[in-house]
């Protein structure tokens, strides 16, 4: 009986025993499962970390700056209206002193040790080609709208996309303009120059071709390392050839330089187009002596203040409040960055994901996107196949629209006008 008593008793408080075991298990069970959904929670209203390389020195500081104004700009505009996927928007910007060894660095250090969510475009094609292959490689979505040289594309990669018109296509609104010109009228002689940069050359390349194939000779043809410095020379073998027409594959530097060399040998020829420099509103006119001296000087971009596309005058308006001045000295980049974070946010909101994977698959599909610069929508490789390219003029101290006619908001001053 004792021993039946005993077993019996053991029984039982072997039962409360295991009764108090499961109690504190599903207590802990219980804390756990708190525990998981408060860090789910709070993972879900953490900010969105998006990581961009800038060129804040450099060849490219101008454009680089530019560029950082666009994409803070439209994280500011996303931020005030809720965020992206309900989560604010956290930019952090690392300059690569328009470097490309550094530019690599600095997304290996924005992917492998800050853990960004997301990475955005650097400034140029030079330093998008091995920032794309960086961002490829750990299966990041690249985004950009400043890297649209052909060689970009040719690298076999399935993550880049660029929200701007191809590169290539850049002058051809330009070749046209002149080529429309009556034969008594049109350029007979023309002067090429392009730094060996795989943004600038190619576009200066069709427009050789295109121009050659409409009867105009070429007087010049020079290609520079980017990496020059004493534009002299160079000036020197376009004046010297006295072509009626000069077609310069330029960013800002060697721009103002040719413009402040020109004016000086009084070297006026019926018309000049630069790729980019003028651009760059006061930052092109200040150097070189104001608006009057850029006058009748043409550039190709994607992009104008006025441009009646999907939250423009929203941008425009942001913009002169934060950063002020005038609508005519918004830089094209501005818009370029600001119209990458709109294809973003569309992708984004329309898969309800910011997963890298999923985005590049979205960005894949075919779909058309709305930017401030126009529709995007991308072919196999990444390139917009929207976009349209227009051709602007410095006239009496602004840029206006003066190429597609159609579009156009004034009409191109040619011949050009003497150097004030």
């Amino acid at each position: 009986m004792r021993k039946r008593h005993m077993v019996a008793r053991w029984t039982a408080l072997n039962t409360v025993g295991a009764l108090i075991l499961i109690l504190a298990v599903c207590s802990a069970c219980g804390q756990g499962a708190t525990t998981s959904t408060t860090s789910s929670t709070s993972q879900s209203q953490a900010p969105i970390k998006i990581g961009v390389s800038v060129s804040l020195s450099g060849d490219f500081s101008a454009d680089g700056k530019a560029t950082e104004q666009g994409y803070q700009l439209w994280a500011d505009s996303v931020n005030k209206q809720g965020g992206l996927l309900g989560r604010q928007v956290k930019l952090t910007f690392l300059s690569d002193a328009s470097s490309t060894t550094q530019v690599v660095t600095n997304y290996q250090k924005l992917i492998n040790v800050d853990h960004d969510d997301l990475v955005l475009g650097p400034y140029s094609t030079l330093l998008t080609k091995p920032a794309s292959v960086v961002a490829n490689r750990y299966g990041y979505t690249m985004l950009e709208g400043a890297g649209g040289g052909p060689s970009v594309f040719t690298q076999g990669l399935h993550n880049i996309f660029d929200v701007s018109p191809p590169i290539v296509s850049q002058l051809n609104g330009f070749t046209q303009y002149i080529l429309s010109l009556p034969p008594d009228q049109r350029p007979q002689t023309a002067a090429y120059a392009t730094e060996d940069d795989p943004f600038t050359q190619p576009m200066v390349d069709q427009a050789k071709q295109l121009l050659e194939k409409g009867g105009i000779k070429t007087a010049s043809y020079q290609v520079y390392p980017a990496e020059t410095t004493d534009f002299t020379p160079i000036a020197q073998k376009i004046i010297g050839s006295n072509a009626q027409l000069v077609i310069l594959g330029s960013m800002l530097p060697d721009m103002i330089a040719y413009v402040q060399a020109f004016k000086q040998q009084h070297f006026n020829p019926k018309a000049i187009v630069a790729s980019a420099g003028p651009d760059q509103g006061s930052q092109f006119t200040g150097p070189i002596g104001g608006g009057k001296t850029a006058e009748g000087i043409f550039y190709p971009n994607g992009w104008f203040p006025s441009l009646n596309t999907y939250q423009n005058a929203q941008m425009v308006k942001d913009y002169l409040a934060q950063y002020k001045g005038t609508a005519d000295q918004i830089s094209a980049d501005t818009a370029e960055a600001y119209s990458v974070g709109q294809v973003l946010y569309q992708a984004a909101n329309k898969i309800h994901s910011i997963n890298n994977a999923a985005l590049i698959k979205e960005l894949h599909s075919g779909d058309t996107f709305q930017t401030v610069q126009g529709d995007a929508k991308f072919d196999d490789v990444g390139q917009n196949v929207s976009g349209l390219v227009y051709v602007f003029q410095w006239q009496k101290g602004s840029v206006g629209l003066v190429y597609p006619t159609d579009k156009a908001t004034s009409k191109p001053e040619y011949p050009k006008p003497a150097w004030p």
